[in-house]
């Protein structure tokens, strides 16, 4: 009998696939099974290749199987999509991603620990309490305006906000009831103000502790926030063969759609990380309007593009040299020293 040499795993809340085949890609079994009957099942199994789609708890079946002695490789699923033939079903999913683990070609993803995933939860979860109290200075700005009051934009002026709110001379108009919702939203604004308060502190504790997020510090445009995201977020550097690699992985090079030997290119493709590309963007327009009110160092990069081209075409291309810049660092475990300008 063959011995199989990858399996395709199709993973979900209860209801699991394997998909196994041999070394010339023959098909020796595909398997429905429960969750609770995975790891017995691959622990009966040979040491193989076993690939899955890296999606949600993938990271931590690739930790669990990677404990019974296979190799794991976890998948893209963009893609694992283009092995799917013709209708979707989890022995087709299994098999596609049994098929695109075999090609020598192929693209994975590098499997986290649970540290990397506990780090990187605190990024999720500060988005998501910024997100929240987006959310509540746009819903109290929005009900002003039915009673006439048109807000400041920016949590800035929420303080302020809160005070008119409070004096009725400066709202005549605000009933009671409405007063005590705005109050509710207020007070809850103010708690998610602590909360992000207590993770911005926490992830600069953090970035102070690590070598590595240091290091990333000392580029004009990473704070402690980016470094400390990119150290928790980012894969390995070596995983990249230069930085170019590292930057089109973020999605901040240009969408290309080349054919015929005539070079098309778009916009950026927004095609990788968001959490990485969104902090390099801000990164970046920091040091761009920083460079707008003050001035350029004479003669520098950035200072030719600000005289060419828009300010926010800037701020992007602006982002993509920090993420060559943040593989250079990584790669070769320096700091970053600024390029000096040649004198006229």
């Amino acid at each position: 009998m063959s011995k199989v040499t990858t399996i395709g795993l199709d993973i979900a809340k209860h209801v699991f696939h394997a998909h196994g085949v041999d070394g010339r890609g023959l098909a020796l079994f595909s398997k429905r099974l429960s969750r609770g009957k995975v790891l017995d099942f691959f622990a009966a199994q040979p040491s193989c290749t076993v690939a899955l789609e890296a999606c949600g708890g993938a990271h931590h079946w690739a930790r669990q199987l990677a404990q019974l002695g296979h190799q794991v490789r976890l998948i893209p699923p963009a893609y694992v999509k283009p092995f799917v033939k013709r209708q979707k079903n989890d022995a087709i999913d299994a098999e596609a991603i049994c098929e695109a683990a075999q090609r020598p070609s192929m693209r994975f993803v590098a499997v986290k620990s649970e540290e990397q995933q506990a780090a990187g939860l605190v990024f999720r979860t500060r988005d998501l309490l910024v997100r929240q109290r987006t959310q509540l200075i746009n819903a109290v700005r929005g009900h002003l305006t039915e009673y006439g009051w048109i807000a400041p934009k920016g949590p800035s002026h929420m303080a302020r906000l809160a005070d008119l709110i409070e004096k009725e001379e400066m709202i005549s108009s605000l009933p009671d009831a409405a007063r005590a919702m705005f109050r509710l939203m207020l007070d809850l604004l103010t708690g998610l103000n602590d909360r992000i308060g207590d993770l911005d502190k926490e992830i600069a504790r953090r970035a102070r502790e690590n070598e590595v997020t240091r290091r990333l510090m000392t580029i004009p445009g990473i704070g402690p926030i980016s470094a400390t995201a990119i150290a928790a977020l980012a894969p390995p550097a070596e995983t990249f063969a230069k930085g170019r690699d590292f930057a089109a992985w973020l999605g901040l090079t240009p969408l290309q759609r080349s054919t015929g030997g005539k070079q098309k290119l778009g916009g950026t493709s927004k095609m990788g990380e968001r959490t990485l590309r969104r902090l390099l963007i801000i990164g970046s327009s920091a040091v761009v309007q920083q460079a707008s009110k003050r001035g350029a160092p004479r003669g520098s990069w950035l200072e030719q593009m600000l005289a060419r081209k828009p300010r926010m075409v800037v701020t992007v291309a602006l982002a993509n040299k920090i993420a060559r810049i943040v593989w250079a660092l990584l790669v070769k475990q320096e700091d970053y020293m600024a390029p000096v300008t040649a004198k006229a």
